[in-house]
């Protein structure tokens, strides 16, 4: 796996925090951080994600991706998944994340709880890499609800 990150600055500058990720499978995906009005030259613009939720969000895409395999390979009729994260993080240096809580929402027509309850943990304990290691350095807790679809 590659990516390079170049720092791009703000508005053609160098005078910001935006970064730009090209992918190793050929995307790119901008970052920047926080504007800070006291330190102009050292903040962001605000203008794309910050790299800790991209981080957040690529654990949620992770996780969610082998939920909704796990239930699709059970032959289940999952409709739509979503889950939505919240994090703490350290207040000192390294600002690690130190707690995740993962909120699924699962939509579909006869899928048990259990089915659902199987795959979140078989994300969270083998398959998804990314909560892995977050699950490293941050208490990770999941739960979901299970949404029953009534039309074809």
């Amino acid at each position: 796996m590659e990516c390079t990150v170049s720092w791009t600055g703000a508005c053609g500058t160098r005078s910001g925090m935006g970064f730009v990720a090209e992918t190793g499978s050929g995307h790119a995906l901008v970052m920047d951080g926080a504007a800070d009005p006291a330190q102009p030259a050292l903040g962001g613009q605000n203008l794309a994600p910050r790299p800790m939720e991209l981080l957040l969000a690529g654990t949620g895409g992770c996780t969610a991706y082998d939920v909704v395999l796990i239930l699709r390979r059970g032959r289940h009729d999952v409709r739509a998944c979503t889950v939505s994260l919240k994090a703490d993080r350290a207040e000192t240096d390294p600002k690690v994340f130190t707690r995740i809580h993962m909120h699924f929402t699962v939509r579909g027509r006869g899928i048990p709880p259990a089915a659902v309850e199987r795959a979140i943990a078989l994300s969270h304990d083998k398959y998804c890499s990314a909560s892995v290691m977050l699950g490293k350095t941050a208490q990770i807790e999941t739960s979901f609800e299970l949404i029953e679809e009534l039309t074809g």
